[in-house]
């Protein structure tokens, strides 16, 4: 077999995957025990005698995409996970094959081009300035890297942030009277990095936040007060934009002139919120962010990309460019080429090409394209958010700012858990759920660039009910002669899309032996 034949089976497969994602014809999701799926898979076979090509190779992908999340399916509403642009696909399977690790220049001089470009690109977006094109440095200018994940990007960040409270940090390690100023529903990538940079959990000091999960400015100066009492220093301020729990967004403008004011390094958390900046409706949300010294920006959670592809993008790029301070002599010396090396910006010393997968999307939709997308995305949640809140017996904790919807229904916090068990079993839609305020909500995240406000009529209980009803297949049968589609000319209803699943998990066998 050739890699041309294997790659027309497995996009093949793909294409119909996708295809019947898209009309609702397989479930978002159905689990299965993880031994059953190694069983089927012949995972043990194929590593002892390989031979995973042909038409084994296709046998393998029948067996595999049935066990996969559907994201492609208008009913997943669950994690901040970007539905991926096709295009995309095709620039993972391109960085895939040739595989340049472009941290080093001349191990990938175009993906290296194409992450310049595109972290330059996103510079401009905020309002910061970029280095003049063919030049990563300079006075006076911005500059930034792209990482395997938001979460590797906070901690890049804290690395920077410490580097210039402490620059003898890296080698005498952090000292004990550095301290962070955080809300307390901070992305938990924060607490890590607090740990791996050895600062502690304890010295992160919570900053009030109001009704809704955002900082209060207004409470800054007490608890950088409280701080300084504590003989502490202040290493920098994390705010949210948006909180992963309910999607608000943090008043950057005053807090960043809080910071400036107070020589604090700000940090803003954008890895799924940033793209705000991208639509001129939404824009004013991330209104001060300029003022920040990093920003975090996942091109995976708003820009259509597939995991992962995240951004630092720092204000003054000395900042990044001294964060670290290692040797590697068969890495890092003098020499004459035509491109710069990212490698002393990154944590990570081998990196894929991500700024293909990305710039592959941006391409193919283009701003505009990006730009209507966050807008249909944060328009829906609106639209979902005012439809609950006139059921009546649905409570809504805040009304959203972005794509993330929250709400529960009457009772405790295991009937919540236990209707999102009830809905994920049944196969047509994925939520997940989150603690605000102490108490349980299930929460609707709007990925999908097809789901409508008629998914979510569809989704939700009957009434005060548990669970939406349910009926026998000679009942749904006759429900499809009746239904008119909701998603126009050839849509299924969603009777004839729960009759498809049901024969589609019926089609599902083994792998031959």
């Amino acid at each position: 077999m050739t890699f041309l034949s294997d790659l027309q089976i497995v996009a093949g497969a793909l294409d119909r995957q996708v295809a019947d994602a898209h009309a609702g014809a397989v479930p978002v999701l159905a689990q299965r025990p993880m031994s059953a799926i190694i069983e089927d898979l012949q995972l043990d076979r194929f590593a002892r005698r390989g031979g995973l090509e042909g038409d084994a190779l296709r046998r393998f992908m029948d067996a595999y995409l049935p066990t996969i999340i559907n994201l492609h399916q208008p009913g997943y509403m669950g994690h901040q996970v970007a539905v991926p642009h096709p295009s995309a696909a095709i620039g993972a399977l391109i960085d895939g094959l040739t595989n340049n690790p472009m941290p080093i220049y001349e191990m990938g001089p175009g993906a290296a081009a194409i992450e310049s470009f595109v972290l330059d690109w996103m510079l401009k977006k905020i309002g910061w300035t970029p280095p003049e094109p063919g030049h990563r440095t300079g006075k006076g200018v911005s500059g930034g890297v792209l990482t395997h994940g938001g979460s590797l990007a906070n901690l890049t960040a804290l690395i920077a942030a410490r580097s210039s409270v402490r620059p003898d940090a890296w080698r005498q390690g952090s000292p004990g009277d550095l301290a962070l100023m955080a809300p307390g529903n901070n992305h938990y990538s924060i607490e890590r990095a607090a740990g791996i940079l050895g600062l502690g959990t304890d010295n992160i000091y919570r900053v009030p936040t109001d009704a809704r999960g955002a900082i209060d400015p207004r409470s800054l100066p007490a608890t950088l007060a409280h701080i300084r009492r504590d003989g502490k220093t202040p290493m920098a301020m994390v705010a949210n934009a948006c909180s992963t729990a309910v999607g608000i967004y943090d008043r950057l403008r005053p807090i960043g002139e809080f910071c400036r004011e107070q020589g604090i390094w700000l940090h803003v958390d954008g890895a799924h919120g940033a793209s705000a900046l991208l639509s001129p409706v939404y824009r004013h949300l991330l209104d001060g962010v300029e003022l920040a010294s990093s920003l975090t920006w996942d091109a995976h959670k708003m820009m259509r990309t597939p995991s992962v592809c995240a951004a630092l993008l720092v204000r003054d790029q000395r900042t990044i460019d001294t964060a670290f301070d290692q040797d590697a002599s068969y890495l890092i010396h003098d020499r004459d080429q035509p491109g710069f090396d990212f490698l002393h910006r990154t944590v990570e010393c081998t990196k894929s090409g991500m700024g293909l997968k990305f710039f592959l999307t941006l391409g193919a939709l283009g701003e505009e394209g990006l730009a209507w997308y966050v807008e249909r995305q944060y328009g829906l949640a609106a639209q979902a958010y005012d439809y609950l809140k006139g059921l009546g017996w649905v409570e809504t904790p805040v009304v959203p700012q972005a794509n993330i919807l929250c709400f529960r229904v009457a009772g405790s916090d295991a009937r919540q858990l236990e209707l999102r068990k009830r809905i994920l079993a049944e196969g047509d839609f994925y939520i997940t759920s989150t603690l605000f305020e102490d108490q349980r909500y299930l929460r609707l995240v709007f990925m999908h660039p097809d789901t409508t406000l008629d998914d979510v009529k569809r989704y939700m209980p009957r009434g005060n009910a548990d669970h939406r009803p349910r009926g026998s297949r000679a009942a749904l049968h006759k429900a499809i002669l009746t239904e008119r589609p909701s998603r126009g000319v050839g849509a299924r209803s969603a009777s004839a899309r729960r009759i498809a699943r049901l024969e589609y998990k019926v089609s599902i066998t083994p792998l031959s032996p």
